[in-house]
């Protein structure tokens, strides 16, 4: 089982605080949503959970079966969905499943054909992923994340360029592919992360 545990982590700018002594203890079938003004860093945040970005004091700890992980492994046990984040466009959409899958493993069971129905795609299998619409390339991130065997699943406005369906979906997904799992989601939309057990907000850490 997977715990992460943040003692006094603080992270700042030159001058400027983003956020400032949390602490934080999550472990797999834990859910917690990030919220703040924009602007307010919590995409920062979520790039200090992930390692992709070193925090300025304290402490992040990744422990597995009480054993800790190296920063430099961390990759390997979540998946991330983000508007900031790029997927390949020149790949089609069989194409680029098959190389995410060759970094992470699919969970068990799910084939590459089952995750283009899940995601609403089978009619654009084979056509480049650049020529998607903003809706599509954002449940193929969504999906690339929850499709992903591992424990924890990074989300960052996980509902941008969703239609009324396209949000229905992302709900019904999350109650179907969020169980035991570490879940962390940043937002301002109470529809993205109602079913948070814990819930911060990023001022109160400056």
């Amino acid at each position: 089982m997977l715990k992460i545990h943040l003692e006094e982590a603080s992270k700042r700018f030159q001058y400027e605080w983003i956020f400032k002594n949390l602490n934080l203890e999550l472990s797999q079938g834990n859910s917690l949503a990030i919220t703040g003004s924009n602007g307010s860093g919590k995409s920062t945040l979520l790039k200090c959970l992930s390692g992709s970005i070193p925090i300025s004091s304290g402490k992040i700890d990744y422990i597995l079966d009480g054993k800790p992980i190296s920063e430099t492994d961390w990759f390997s046990y979540l998946s991330i969905s983000a508007p900031y984040m790029e997927v390949p466009e020149e790949f089609s959409l069989e194409e680029l499943l098959d190389f995410h899958f060759k970094f992470k493993k699919p969970l068990d069971g799910i084939s590459s054909k089952e995750i283009i129905e899940q995601l609403y795609l089978s009619q654009h299998a084979l056509k480049a992923v650049g020529q998607f619409s903003s809706g599509m390339k954002q449940r193929l991130k969504l999906g690339l994340a929850l499709f992903s065997d591992v424990p924890l699943i990074l989300l960052d406005e996980p509902t941008s360029n969703l239609d009324k369906k396209g949000i229905d979906w992302y709900q019904e997904m999350m109650r179907e592919y969020g169980k035991n799992r570490i879940l962390v989601i940043c937002s301002n939309e109470p529809r993205e992360y109602t079913f948070c057990e814990q819930k911060i907000t990023l001022e109160d850490f400056k």
